[in-house]
């Protein structure tokens, strides 16, 4: 299948056709193993394993590529991972390493330059234009998801607002005095932004949106849904993580129906994560991933903790790069309650489809002994928090049997008032663990 010729792209690397794209993943793949090789880290990693870049015959000699971890990442810190002299490196990003050694991330200018570049692709995609003005609700410095898009707006040529993150009365104003039409916004956030908009005596409804890029955390297609009627905006999911440059790793084009991996740029693999076996289409595993033209510090096989899997079939965008799965969690978010395996956004995915619940919602986990227990906490929107203590009953019922259906076990459930639960303008805090605090 090729790209229909009335269809736009922003750069020829989107209309490649399959047999295209492994092509240059395998020239590129060899080559990146051979950059790689010249950090003293995956010098002797590759050397155990035996690959040179001579020996990367097909696409599947990646697996003969041992796998690299956080743990990994962190115990190079600071320079053990770079390719390139010092003077060649131009910007860096890290985590916080509030508990531990943070990891660092290093880019030269042509990374930079390629990160704009996939970022600028991946917003084209989801239907934004030059002519579009974009408001970045995001944080910089150190974070990635702020100057990753940042610099893919400005490559696209859309008028941008570095506005970053928190401060609603400002983002509101700039986003009414300047007719903005795209904003990047974390989910969580753009939920919270309706309740205060609502409050401030401001439709939502009333304001120039019309796209909403959302990321920077996982959420599920009922928020997602939820966003686009509440917004009246149409609302795109991304996939970014810092070790792979940060957003513009895969993202949703216009017909909302998978993450589009730019796979000119990075080999990605689904994986059991006990096994660390191949899976094949269609199945939830750990996604792993290969930078492909990273030249200050690329990564090998990096084990992301992301849950997703490749979609099967094709996009009607006419694009052959494979398309992801919106991401189910990470393998060490799971939950272990009496037995059963839980992921938060589980959780999320139910609560969200009942109508009466508002936008907040709290997980907490504490002991009664020596078992451990769920208490889910739920805001209700305010019309439906009444003091008639059946209709109240009634709906916590209706929950409670909707979240026993999902989840195998029967959390706890307590309704409480609209705006009653600690909210923030940054990444919300789903999950509150207090079994450590039981003697």
């Amino acid at each position: 299948m090729t790209l229909p010729q009335n269809m736009d792209y922003f750069d020829r690397a989107e209309a490649l056709s399959r047999d295209e794209i492994e092509a240059l993943q395998l020239e590129r793949l060899k080559h990146v193993v051979e950059i790689a090789s010249r950090s003293p880290f995956y010098q002797e990693r590759l050397a155990e394993a035996g690959v040179t870049a001579d020996s990367i015959k097909s696409l599947d000699d990646v697996r003969r590529i041992p796998y690299t971890t956080k743990d990994d990442l962190r115990g190079q810190y600071p320079y053990g991972l770079t390719t390139v002299p010092t003077d060649e490196l131009v910007r860096l990003h890290a985590s916080s390493g509030t508990t531990g050694a943070p990891t660092v991330i290093f880019h030269t200018q042509a990374d930079l330059d390629q990160w704009a570049s996939l970022m600028a692709r991946s917003m084209f995609i989801a239907g934004v234009r030059p002519t579009d003005v974009f408001q970045n609700m995001a944080g910089y410095g150190l974070f990635t998801g702020g100057l990753g898009i940042h610099y893919g707006a400005e490559r696209l040529g859309c008028l941008t607002i570095p506005a970053g993150a928190g401060n609603s009365k400002r983002q509101i104003k700039l986003i009414q005095d300047f007719n903005v039409s795209v904003l990047h916004i974390i989910p969580s956030y753009a939920l919270y932004l309706v309740t205060y908009l609502e409050k401030e005596g401001i439709d939502p409804k009333t304001l120039p949106v019309r796209i909403a890029l959302i990321g920077a955390e996982p959420h599920t297609e009922e928020a997602r849904l939820r966003i686009e009627e509440l917004l009246n905006v149409k609302a795109y999911n991304s996939y970014g993580l810092s070790e792979m440059n940060g957003p513009g790793v895969a993202f949703e084009c216009v017909h909302q129906n998978g993450l589009h991996v730019w796979e000119d740029a990075f080999i990605t693999e689904i994986v059991d994560p006990e096994t660390f076996e191949p899976l094949p289409e269609g199945e939830t595993g750990e996604l792993v991933m290969t930078t492909l033209t990273r030249q200050g510090m690329p990564i090998l096989r990096y084990r992301t903790k992301d849950l997703t899997g490749f979609l099967p079939g094709d996009c009607p965008c006419g694009r052959e790069h494979r398309r992801l799965d919106r991401i189910k969690g990470r393998t060490d978010d799971m939950i272990i309650i009496k037995g059963v395996n839980i992921y938060p956004m589980q959780v999320e995915q139910v609560l969200l489809a009942i109508p009466e619940v508002g936008q907040n919602y709290l997980i907490e986990l504490y002991s009664e002994g020596y078992i451990d227990q769920m208490r889910v906490k739920v805001e209700l929107k305010e019309e439906h928090f009444v003091e008639d203590m059946r209709a109240l009953g009634s709906i916590q019922k209706r929950i409670s049997s909707r979240l026993r259906d999902e989840l195998l076990i029967t959390p706890k459930v307590e309704v409480v008032q609209h705006n009653s639960l600690p909210k923030t303008e940054g990444k919300a805090q789903r999950v509150s663990d207090m079994r450590q605090e039981v003697s």
